[in-house]
């Protein structure tokens, strides 16, 4: 399981910082009922995390993503194909941010979450961790990891939920401020989200390039 761990981590992390899930939760936390929904925000985001977690991991386990307790000779160009979306994910960020000229930048859907319940805010936990395609890259990536270290069922499935609760902290972070830091939290939100707004194409750019470089030196040597 340490080695799945391992594998997995950097991908999570990529998760957690970035912009959709901070900036989406600290919206969530502007609305009337911020407690109800900011909560429930995170258990969508939970939730669709490891559905979607599990549903590759599924996949990769049918496919044999292990052969003889080694990553079976696919997951290599999967890992190298993975690696390469993510580069172009990495520039079309880098070209939104230049054309932003650091201005805050938030997508146009983000403005109905003024109006949510509980019961939609968790809806959109779910299609923000889920559905984004960025998501899905680094979930794919992660599940191709775990499934490829070849260890026992139990082992995979504590790792896909070590790798879910790191790549949730994005979301974790601004509901934790929100709830014990009082009067201080509205501010810290405001500069977080506002943070995220100008700088996230950029921080997401380089963390791509990072991530890929990690998945294609990765497919390499499972290649080799």
């Amino acid at each position: 399981m340490g080695e799945a761990i391992g594998q997995t981590l950097p991908l999570a992390v990529a998760i957690a910082v970035s912009p959709v899930g901070i900036i989406a939760s600290v919206l969530i936390l502007g609305t009337a009922k911020a407690r109800s929904n900011g909560i429930s925000f995170l258990a969508g985001w939970i939730i669709g995390l490891l559905a979607l977690g599990g549903l590759l991991l599924l996949l990769n386990r049918s496919a044999a993503a292990s052969s003889g307790g080694d990553p079976a000779g696919w997951t290599g160009y999967a890992s190298i194909g993975l690696g390469l979306i993510l580069l172009i994910f990495a520039y079309r960020q880098l070209k939104k941010w230049r054309t932003s000229k650091g201005e805050p930048d938030l997508p146009g859907w983000m403005s109905k979450l003024d109006d949510f319940d509980a019961a939609r805010s968790a809806v959109a936990g779910i299609a923000l961790a889920a559905v984004n395609p960025k998501n899905l890259i680094l979930v794919a990536g992660a599940a191709t990891a775990i499934a490829g270290t070849g260890t026992l069922a139990g082992d995979q499935v504590a790792a896909l939920l070590v790798f879910t609760a790191i790549a949730s902290l994005g979301v974790v972070v601004p509901l934790g401020i929100y709830l014990f830091m009082g009067d201080r939290a509205e501010g810290l939100l405001s500069w977080l989200k506002e943070s995220m707004a100008r700088n996230g194409g950029l921080i997401m750019a380089v963390i791509f390039v990072v991530i890929a470089a990690k998945l294609m030196g990765d497919g390499i040597t499972t290649l080799s």
